[in-house]
């Protein structure tokens, strides 16, 4: 089936947030943070001897409901790993907004993880984000992102990518930007949402605010993030800001006046306005909105 065109999901994920699963503090720290969503990791941040422990905890921790407008995901441990069938079931059972899989590189990777939910009674509600971080998931990301309706996310994992490619990580990201524009076209496509990688230096600033800006200039709807730090200046960098909310309420006003008055051509601040203006004046409105603006 295709499922080209289809509007992805409303909701903001400006900054979504990874908390490592086997960290009870940080589990509780995630309730006052004020990302639009938490990966809660039972990946990368979790010990192999931990693991078991971890799932429980972050598992009682989803189903429990208590992060408010968050949403609540679950990072499972990747597809062969002696972890990811067992995680899956806790993930069915626990029912939060998304499971997280990484290293998905293929269709059938989607279809796995899709059939191991259903068959251990995951919620109909309950999303598959896909982390695309090889060579193979850039170059097979149309296929991964057409392969289900339950998959609603694509996340880049750009630490993975650029140790693939043996490439250098660069302010501006020139050996990753082939990736991401293969993978920001395929999400396109097929209506999905689509998450920039993290940014791995917490303590500079303005290299992170710089790298939020390009993300969102490339076409991101937000970026993954690796430390509470990060989640204000994202939420800000990936919101339309007040000149955009301006712009895009004068461009309806004006389309709107002269539908009434049978005009043919519109101009804004001497600028031809089409549908497809109206269109995206219509997004940026529809995000201010989702993220508390007025």
């Amino acid at each position: 089936m295709n499922h080209a065109m289809t509007e992805p999901d409303p909701r903001p994920r400006r900054s979504v947030l990874y908390m490592p699963g086997a960290n009870e503090r940080a589990l509780e720290k995630a309730k006052s943070i004020p990302a639009d969503a938490l990966i809660l990791d039972l990946e990368d941040a979790v010990a192999p001897d931990a693991k078991p422990k971890a799932r429980k905890r972050v598992a009682a921790a989803a189903a429990l409901g208590e992060y408010g407008h968050r949403e609540v995901t679950i990072r499972v441990n990747a597809p062969g790993t002696a972890w990811h069938e067992d995680d899956l079931r806790a993930v069915a059972e626990a029912g939060p907004d998304a499971v997280v899989v990484p290293k998905v590189e293929s269709a059938a990777t989607v279809h796995a993880v899709e059939r191991a939910l259903e068959a251990a009674g995951a919620p109909d509600r309950t999303a598959i984000w896909a982390m695309v971080e090889t060579p193979r998931a850039m170059l097979d990301a149309r296929a991964v992102a057409a392969a289900s309706q339950r998959l609603t996310v694509l996340v880049m994992g750009t630490n993975d990518l650029a140790k693939e490619l043996h490439a250098e990580h660069v302010p501006g990201r020139a050996p990753l930007l082939t990736g991401l524009s293969l993978a920001l076209l395929a999400a396109r496509e097929h209506g999905k949402v689509i998450l920039d990688g993290v940014y791995n230096d917490v303590k500079d600033a303005a290299g992170f605010e710089a790298e939020c800006v390009q993300g969102r200039q490339l076409g991101f709807d937000g970026k993954t993030l690796i430390h509470p730090a990060q989640v204000e200046p994202c939420n800000r960098l990936f919101a339309p800001s007040a000149d955009q909310v301006d712009r895009a309420r004068r461009i309806i006003d004006a389309f709107e006046e002269a539908t009434r008055a049978g005009r043919g051509v519109v101009t804004v601040d001497g600028r031809m306005i089409e549908n497809l203006h109206v269109d995206e004046a219509r997004r940026v409105l529809a995000l201010h909105r989702a993220t508390g603006g007025r």
